[in-house]
C-alpha cells in the first residue's frame, strides 16, 4: 500500500449520522472478489432509488464529510475497502467506530475526527469543493477555513508510510532482536536447551 502525506481533492457532504458497516457495503456482497472491487457496493442500498444521492451526483469526490458516529456497527474490514475501491482517501465526522477508524488507516483511508462538521455540512449542500489535507500538519483547507483533525501520531505514521500493523511492528525488528538476544544472556534459564535465539 502506498503512503502518503498530502492530498488535494474534491469534497462532498453525505448529512447522515451513524452510517454503520452494513450500510457501507451490504453483506450480500461480501462474497465477491476483492480483486473486483469493492467499489460498486459502496452504500448500494442507501444510493438506489436516489437520484440525488451525493456520491452519484459527483462520483469524482475523493473526500467524504459525513455525520457524526460514521462507520459503526460491525467489525467488516469490508467497508473500508468499499470506500477505498470507490476512491475515497478520507472521511471527515465528528466521531468513528473504533475498530473501522483502525481498519480504515491499515487501509490508507484517513478517518479525519472534527468536533464540529454542520456548519461545513450545510456549507456544502448539493454541492462540492476542492479541499487540501496534509498529514504532517493535521489539517484540512477546505471551504475557505483551515481545519485542525485529531489524529493519533502512531497512525500518521502509518497513512504516511503505508503501513498496517505488521509493518510498523517491522520497523522496530533492531530492537525486538536487540532486546531478544539481551534477554536471551540474562535468562538463559528461561529458554529451551535446544533453541538458539538467533534462529
Amino acid at each position: 500500500m502506498a503512503g502518503w502525506s498530502r492530498h488535494d481533492g474534491t469534497a462532498v457532504a453525505l448529512p447522515r449520522d451513524n452510517i454503520d458497516t452494513d450500510q457501507l457495503i451490504p453483506a450480500r456482497f461480501m462474497s465477491a472478489s476483492r480483486a473486483e472491487g469493492y467499489g460498486q457496493f459502496l452504500l448500494r442500498d442507501l444510493r438506489e432509488g436516489d437520484p440525488d444521492f451525493p456520491l452519484d451526483r459527483f462520483p469524482q469526490a475523493s473526500i467524504l464529510l459525513a455525520g457524526r458516529n460514521f462507520g459503526c456497527g460491525s467489525s467488516r474490514e469490508a467497508a473500508v475497502y468499499a470506500l477505498v475501491d470507490a476512491g475515497i482517501r478520507c472521511v471527515i465526522a465528528t466521531g468513528f467506530g473504533d475498530i473501522f477508524a483502525a481498519n480504515a488507516v491499515n487501509n490508507g483511508l484517513l478517518p479525519a475526527r472534527l468536533a464540529e462538521t454542520p456548519a461545513l455540512m450545510q456549507a456544502l449542500a448539493g454541492r462540492t469543493t476542492s479541499a487540501s489535507i496534509d498529514l504532517e500538519t493535521s489539517q484540512i483547507a477546505l471551504n475557505g477555513a483551515t481545519l485542525q483533525f485529531d489524529l493519533a501520531p502512531v497512525w500518521r505514521t502509518k497513512l504516511i508510510n503505508g503501513w498496517d500493523d505488521i509493518d510498523l511492528t517491522r520497523a522496530h525488528l533492531d530492537d525486538i532482536r536487540t532486546f531478544r538476544d539481551q534477554r536471551h544472556k540474562r535468562h538463559r534459564w528461561s529458554w529451551p536447551a535446544s533453541q538458539n535465539p538467533q534462529d
